[in-house]
């Protein structure tokens, strides 16, 4: 078997909930990640969404297949250290400090040690000691701000999107601080705040404030122009894109596609006021096109719909619920899909990692670790090696 790309690696988790994907993400490629958990396990196990056959927590399952799981105290932490070329932690700012653990003292006692943390405001700053939730950085980066529509209230995204978008920073900042320590001997802090994680995926409002004076809100919901927007089919959605900037030649095939099908209404669409984005936006046209391009739509499934629109070159996706992602030909095609292991034995479908890597690739570490499984073990090998 080839060795992966981080084979050799060795991480050390104290995360929690707050850096579990960045622990993976090096797992996935090969790095030893040890997962340091209280004695019974640390308390994501237990946390929603849980299988129902065995109650435990899905998102733990997930985050942790191919970790190692160690538990001990300040010195065994202290030990695993002096081994380890990456610590990713999610301690209060002072906690670790407090316990002689801080990232100065670790990185003197392993000067090519990169240790990187993962909070809700960054360790400076007013905000440094100050929790924070998913939703408290999705609502103090701004994200929260552009969820919704203009007559109701911010609606938050589903799942931890602002622990995931912090995770990825996170696992990228550690990666290239360890490749840094590699060619110097020399390792650093990595700081990472997830509101400012957060603030990254605001698009265009920060250029709005700074160009216009204008604060970007959320959208009103209401279909822009016509050629554009979500249309029901026999088995779900379509989102269409033909009506935008640029768009003359999409219409085009569109009203081709249409009139090779006979669909009724088709020939209007080729009628000149149609090139004319002024009048695309205005009701007339939305009801029209909705009434000839929504009949068609509805009587056709969404998989022949989109790779018909592909072979023409027509901007149209089918809308994928979590059951078509499942299924989907494509993603099962490359592998994407793989089955992970909980603790207890019981066998679920999971993302894989998004790349594929020609010459060092994937491959599967295991299930998830039972609590403590490996302190024995590795408590045996620091001994030996003089780190405990």
């Amino acid at each position: 078997m080839t060795a992966a790309a981080l084979a050799g690696l060795r991480v050390v988790e104290l995360a929690g909930p707050v850096g579990g994907y960045c622990g993976r993400l090096f797992a996935d490629l090969g790095a030893d990640v040890f997962l340091v958990e209280p004695p019974g396990g640390a308390p994501g196990r237990t946390e929603p969404p849980l299988a129902d056959a065995t109650g435990e927590s899905l998102r733990f399952a997930y985050e942790n297949a191919g970790k190692y799981s160690v538990t001990g105290g300040r010195d065994f932490l202290r030990g695993l250290l002096a081994t380890a070329d990456l610590f990713v932690e999610s301690t209060t700012p002072g906690e670790l400090e407090a316990a002689g653990l801080g990232p100065a003292e670790l990185c003197h006692a392993n000067p090519g040690l990169v240790v990187t943390s993962i909070t809700p405001f960054g360790r400076t700053g007013p905000f440094a000691g100050f929790a924070g939730t998913d939703l408290v950085c999705l609502a103090l980066g701004g994200l929260l701000s552009l969820g919704g529509y203009a007559d109701g209230p911010p609606v938050r995204p589903p799942a931890n999107q602002a622990l995931v978008m912090a995770n990825l920073f996170a696992a990228v900042a550690s990666m290239m601080a360890v490749l840094h320590a590699e060619s110097t001997g020399t390792g650093q802090h990595v700081d990472v705040a997830i509101q400012e994680c957060v603030s990254m995926a605001l698009e265009n409002a920060p250029q709005y404030l700074d160009l216009e004076g204008i604060v970007r809100g959320r959208p009103d919901g209401m279909q822009r122009h016509a050629g554009t927007g979500l249309y029901p089919c026999t088995d779900g959605y379509v989102y269409l894109y033909v009506g935008g900037i640029a768009s003359g030649r999409f219409w085009d095939r569109l009203v081709e596609w249409l009139s090779a099908e006979g669909v009724p209404g088709a020939a209007d669409l080729a009628a000149p006021q149609w090139t004319d984005r002024a009048y695309l936006e205005t009701s007339e046209a939305k009801e029209t096109f909705g009434t000839v391009f929504g009949a068609f739509a509805a009587s056709r499934d969404r998989i022949g719909l989109y790779r018909d629109a592909q072979g023409l070159g027509i901007p149209l996706c089918p809308v994928n619920t979590a059951a078509d992602v499942a299924a989907s030909e494509q993603l099962r095609h490359r592998d994407f899909l793989r089955t992970t292991v909980t603790a207890s034995g019981l066998e679920m479908l999971a993302p894989g990692p998004p790349y594929v890597l020609g010459a060092t690739p994937w491959h599967s570490r295991g299930g998830v670790p039972a609590p403590g499984e490996h302190t024995a073990k590795v408590r045996a090998e620091l001994t030996v090696g003089g780190a405990a």
